[in-house]
């Protein structure tokens, strides 16, 4: 457990670790840096880098939190990497299903592989499913995450280095839009994130707009959040149009 920086959750939980780049959002992935740096460091968890391992004794973590959590699953890897065996995904959910107090943000790439597998798994309500979308190409992702039967599936639009111009947003409940940020970082556009602000408010769906990711990628060179010191501030700045769009599901507790 780790306490995170995230601005959509609280902290984050890995059973699983490392993973490997099968599109082009995991090109400047901050989790095979860190993997790296933590390897360095000598901890245990991360004696093989970037090479996936499953953690089975970090399962009873949850059971220790005395208050109710919002918590990011696999923040290091992603969960339904094909490598990872069903019947460990399996083992996370029932953790998941047995701590109903928690809310559980589950994100992933592999939507064909959640696809193919969702009906295996109880999804009680507290377990929110998501997946990463980078641009229109990618957009496939969407389609298989609206046919599972979690209660609440969301969008990670992050990083968003390309248009989605036929966002579907049936059956998804939250979306999250962010500019990439670190070293190399890609552009971001307005008119790519205005896009999707604006189908978000056609279908109702709340809108969270987390970082332009570097300054020189925002539209409004003046936008306080870009300070350090603003008590909102996002790498690059996290206003759009002049305001600060940190929308979640109406039926969640507040995150950030």
């Amino acid at each position: 457990m780790a306490q995170s920086s995230i601005e959509w959750t609280e902290l984050t939980w890995n059973p699983v670790t490392g993973c490997k780049k099968i599109s082009p959002g995991c090109k400047f992935c901050y989790a095979e840096v860190m993997s790296r740096r933590l390897k360095a460091m000598g901890q245990e968890k991360y004696r093989d880098g970037f090479k996936i391992r499953i953690h089975p004794e970090t399962l009873n973590i949850p059971y220790t939190w005395k208050k109710p959590k919002i918590v990011f699953v696999n923040s290091m890897s992603d969960l339904f990497h094909d490598e990872i065996p069903l019947e460990f995904i399996k083992a996370v959910f029932a953790v998941m299903n047995d701590t109903p107090q928690h809310i559980y943000q589950v994100l992933t790439k592999r939507s064909d592989r959640l696809f193919e597998i969702a009906d295996q798994l109880n999804w009680t309500p507290n377990i929110w499913m998501g997946v990463s979308v980078e641009n229109e190409k990618y957009s496939f992702r969407i389609n298989d995450l609206s046919q599972i039967k979690a209660k609440t599936k969301f969008l990670s639009i992050e990083p968003l280095i390309g248009p989605v111009n036929n966002l579907q947003l049936n059956n998804i409940d939250w979306v999250i839009v962010g500019g990439e940020s670190g070293h190399g970082a890609r552009p971001i556009k307005y008119e790519w994130i205005e896009s999707i602000r604006k189908e978000c408010l056609i279908h109702g769906v709340p809108f969270f707009f987390k970082q332009w990711g570097k300054p020189k990628y925002n539209n409004n060179p003046l936008d306080p959040t870009i300070d350090k010191e603003h008590p909102q501030h996002a790498k690059g700045g996290c206003e759009l149009n002049g305001q600060i769009y940190r929308e979640l599901p109406t039926f969640a507790p507040f995150v950030a």
